[in-house]
């Protein structure tokens, strides 16, 4: 079934139905038996050298090979007053805490889309993902938020971010359809923490230990109309997608369209099983109407394809940094 009826160009939502009608309808199960590792491996740079197009889905396993990790020492150097007091063990189930006042919860929340936005990763996962495609033809769907592809380098007209971006802010109840940039607010609010600044230009804890879990009233941050913001991430139906969203939108299923039935190499890195259907299923299915399409999976314990598909699937278990550090090589 093409993504594309009666010669107009589909929307992103047809992709996802896409995926999800692909799933239901198949018969027979998962399989991650695609060859050895040496054979797949080899597999898969061939294909990124041959592909005429490379479209990369990139889950959270990418940002954990990237050391984006949410819990452990990340976590323990930046948020050990949190830990204490409220007994919260990683960022991302702090991020639904019932804090009891907004100049707490804005506090956590400077500290986490700092760390998680406007800090580099310590290992070099999506740079070395960049040095496999920078001379292909690709595009990037990411489920991530943290702005790594980015930061590594890669071009923003190819990158299409569905969930949101750490980086902005949204009007609460999502009847304003724009988002604004936090990164100004994100170093007031640090600083009026008592995280000093080193001389790379990174916050951190003092010596003295010594922090605010509170920002100032005047702080807590809100729209220019005054009303109140939260996130700009998907968690609910209040979620604005915002004009620059629907044109990254346009874009990715605009780069399916130039590339239908041609070889494409869908290439999922780190994508589990909170949302397979944005990522995981529109690739499988467009693997299965496309015979010259070939699926690849990089997934820690995770690497498996519909047995439908398995002659057009490459299944590679294991951490992706070092699954791409493999195929530099």
């Amino acid at each position: 079934m093409n993504i594309f009826s009666n010669n107009q160009k589909a929307d992103y939502t047809q992709t996802l139905h896409k995926g999800i009608s692909f799933v239901r309808s198949l018969r027979g199960g998962l399989t991650d038996n695609t060859g050895s590792r040496e054979e797949n491996l080899k597999r898969l740079k061939n294909e990124i050298e041959h592909a005429d197009a490379i479209v990369i889905g990139a889950g959270a396993g990418l940002s954990t090979a990237a050391g984006f990790t949410y819990s452990g020492e990340r976590f323990d150097r930046y948020f050990f007053d949190f830990k204490e007091r409220f007994g919260i063990r990683d960022m991302y189930s702090g991020g639904f805490y019932p804090f009891p006042d907004d100049e707490t919860r804005w506090a956590w929340w400077a500290r986490n889309i700092y760390v998680n936005r406007y800090v580099s990763p310590s290992k070099p996962a999506y740079e070395d993902l960049l040095t496999l495609v920078r001379d292909r033809n690709y595009f990037v769907i990411t489920t991530n938020v943290d702005h790594c592809f980015q930061r590594a380098g890669f071009d923003k007209q190819r990158l299409f971010y569905t969930q949101g971006d750490y980086g902005l802010f949204q009007s609460a109840d999502g009847r304003i359809k724009k988002t604004y940039d936090n990164e100004e607010w994100v170093r007031k609010a640090m600083s009026a923490q008592r995280f000093i600044r080193d001389e790379s230009g990174i916050f951190q804890v003092p010596k003295d230990r010594i922090i605010s879990m509170r920002i100032p009233h005047e702080l807590i941050p809100v729209c220019p109309d005054g009303s109140k913001v939260t996130m700009n991430l998907r968690i609910d139906d209040t979620f604005v997608e915002d004009a620059g969203w629907h044109a990254a939108a346009e874009r990715y299923v605009e780069f399916l369209h130039d590339h239908e039935g041609q070889h494409v190499l869908f290439f999922e890195l780190g994508v589990g099983a909170n949302t397979p259907m944005i990522i995981k299923y529109p690739f499988w299915a467009l693997t299965a109407e496309n015979p010259n399409a070939v699926y690849a999976c990089l997934n820690y314990n995770e690497a498996v394809c519909p047995e439908k598909i398995k002659s057009q699937s490459i299944c590679l278990d294991g951490d992706s940094g070092e699954v791409l550090t493999a195929l530099l090589q």
